[in-house]
């Protein structure tokens, strides 16, 4: 049964109706700080938990509840006959029910401007002492830490006094999921706040649930998507969705590819990616110059592909957009007009994005998950060594071609190794992805270029190993190569394209992406 309940609860809504049912059940209530104040001006019965523990609050309130008063009355196995013998020694009463959510850390750490000593005040002790003991005697004690439970356990109590053993599991379960992403956010405050940047071990991170899917990769996978628990700006995750169907696992993880290239343009850019490879790439004077060139790029492999742009999409755009079959189209924003020509096709995702050229945060990590463990690294930020691009034959390529250069290495770091794209005109004409070996990757490429191969740029994610990439490219006619460079044979590359007058650069920054 449940006759005594200790209340204190930062997230206030709904405590006070849930508080006066449960002393309409003749439950008596203990409470601290500014839940007790709520509940007195509602005219709710309460104890101060300092009239319990002969024990005033102190140190600006980070001192109110860790005392064994509490804590025995919260701890005790009610079928231990030696734990309630020393109860009623000690004068300890019992607890029964225990409603507790935790200072607002993650609202705090969100402030524009916030000191580091607020976040440290917003660190709660007490709440999740009181928590982690309820939820560890759960056999005993009733835990509630989210407003949404409230009913059921008022329910349960109406129908038998107590609430059921698999409620009291489900809800102690919920207590150390919650109580593991708190102290895992604060751990990610501190490594973020701290100046050495190596990460710990043991390494702890903390989602929030946006949704379950209805299936994952394959329809007899199970999928669920999650974002950060502290909001990145400019990610899929903040995307406003205006139009289409749910999206998928599939539509997630290739839209965020497609997002993660286009913020390498400040130009106005359309990306086109399919099965997570940028397809159609392409920058012009607007964003619809741009939408034609990445469709011109590859308009069979668009096909159900996804697209996104750093500007606003215009009528035109929408209108030839709405021609081809997409499945998700995401901008910072899109004109009244485009919107409506968009929305009309009912199975295509409109999402808007403000910040979606916004670059990834430095504190944001890339993970991979393997089979019992977890890879953890940085973000491949960089398109150039810092020592930028150096010409390494005796032929230099015309200076008009630096952009186009700089172009290719900021697609190809975004196609699956081994990775080859052939551009001109800030367009790319070709696109060899994630292929066993680098020759095969340029086939591919040169093989879709066709006759816009000759005269173009061709762009490698890592070194050529042999010369023989070299040779197909002549053979395509291509007359400038950007690699990083860094082979114990880069020189047989290099006197293979001075023996057929093509111009190579090391960028001396490999961009592998498995």
């Amino acid at each position: 049964m449940i006759r005594r309940a200790l209340i204190s609860v930062s997230e206030k809504s709904g405590i006070a109706d849930f508080a006066r049912k449960l002393v309409e059940r003749n439950v008596e209530i203990l409470s601290t700080g500014g839940t007790a104040k709520l509940l007195e001006r509602e005219g709710i019965p309460c104890k101060e938990v300092a009239e319990v523990t002969g024990f005033p609050e102190c140190l600006d309130g980070r001192v109110k509840t860790l005392h064994p008063l509490l804590h025995g009355g919260i701890l005790a196995i009610r079928s231990n006959e030696e734990h309630m013998s020393r109860v009623r020694e000690l004068g300890i009463g019992l607890i029964d029910l225990i409603v507790v959510n935790l200072y607002p850390f993650r609202s705090t750490i969100m402030k524009p401007g916030v000191s580091f000593s607020e976040c440290i005040e917003n660190i709660d002790i007490g709440g999740p002492s009181m928590l982690r003991a309820a939820a560890k005697n759960h056999k005993d004690v009733t835990v509630v830490t989210d407003p949404d439970d409230y009913e059921t356990v008022l329910q349960e109590m109406i129908n038998g006094g107590d609430t059921t053993y698999e409620t009291r599991f489900r809800l102690a379960k919920r207590v150390f999921e919650h109580t593991a992403a708190y102290d895992a956010l604060i751990a990610e405050y501190f490594l973020n706040q701290s100046k050495e940047k190596k990460l710990p071990s043991p390494y702890t991170v903390t989602f929030d649930r946006i949704s379950e899917m209805r299936y994952g990769e394959n329809p007899h996978q199970k999928a669920t998507f999650y974002k950060n628990a502290v909001p990145v700006r400019g990610s899929l995750s903040e995307a406003e969705q205006v139009n289409g169907k749910e999206l998928s696992y599939n539509n997630i993880a290739d839209t965020d590819a497609t997002i993660a290239c286009l913020k390498e343009f400040s130009e106005p850019t359309v990306v086109a990616v399919k099965h997570a490879n940028p397809c159609g790439v392409g920058s012009g004077k607007s964003i619809h110059e741009a939408w034609q060139k990445a469709y011109e790029a590859d308009s069979v492999s668009i096909f159900g592909g996804i697209v996104a742009a750093n500007r606003e999409i215009d009528a035109i755009t929408a209108t030839e957009m709405s021609k081809v079959f997409l499945e998700v189209v995401v901008a910072p924003s899109y004109s009244p007009e485009a919107k409506e020509i968009l929305c009309t096709k009912k199975n295509l995702r409109v999402l808007v994005l403000p910040d979606i050229s916004f670059p990834i945060p430095e504190s944001e990590l890339n993970y991979k998950r393997v089979i019992g463990g977890l890879l953890v690294q940085d973000h491949d930020r960089k398109v150039l060594s810092d020592e930028g691009m150096r010409t390494v034959t005796k032929s230099s390529p015309d200076e008009s071609l630096t952009a186009d250069m700089e172009f290719a290495m900021k697609v190809v770091k975004h196609v699956k190794s081994n990775g080859i794209v052939v551009v001109k005109n800030l367009q790319t004409l070709g696109v060899g992805p994630g292929q066993t070996n680098r020759v095969g990757a340029a086939k591919i490429a040169l093989d879709f270029a066709g006759e816009k191969a000759n005269g173009a740029v061709l762009g490698s994610d890592a070194f050529f190993p042999f010369r023989d990439v070299v040779d197909v490219a002549h053979q395509a006619g291509i007359k400038t190569i950007v690699q990083p460079g860094g082979s114990m044979r880069d020189q047989e590359s290099i006197d293979a394209c001075d023996e057929f007058g093509i111009a190579m650069v090391f960028t001396g920054e490999r961009h592998f992406k498995h």
